[in-house]
């Protein structure tokens, strides 16, 4: 997960572990590319947009040129963006929200594929 915002990483945090997932946070671009770096990659992305250093958007532009295939969601407050050509190559786009069964079923249909 990379997100800046300290509530959304406690909450995202919570409703995954509690559906099992093991979930490693990046709190802007920079620091999830270095976790990107690691031999153990994640399995999925879930990033925000909007974040200090390396914005959503310039990270998600280094992520399309991995060799490597790593589902992305971003996960943004910001709906206006879904049409951006750098989040057109994100495999879903989602407002967010305090209902997460969407960010939910989408994780679970990136992973299960």
């Amino acid at each position: 997960m990379v997100d800046d915002d300290i509530r959304i990483q406690r909450l995202l945090c919570e409703e995954l572990e509690e559906d099992g997932y093991q979930i490693s946070i990046a709190s802007n671009g920079k620091d999830a590319l270095a976790i990107l770096k690691n031999p153990e990659k994640p399995d999925l992305v879930i990033l925000d947009l909007r974040m200090p250093q390396l914005s959503g958007f310039e990270t998600m532009k280094f992520i399309s040129k991995l060799t490597i295939k790593i589902p992305v969601i971003i996960f943004s407050a910001y709906g206006a963006f879904r049409n951006d050509p750098l989040a057109m190559k994100a495999d879903a786009y989602i407002v967010k929200s305090s209902d997460m069964t969407e960010l939910k079923q989408k994780i679970h249909d990136l992973i299960s594929t």
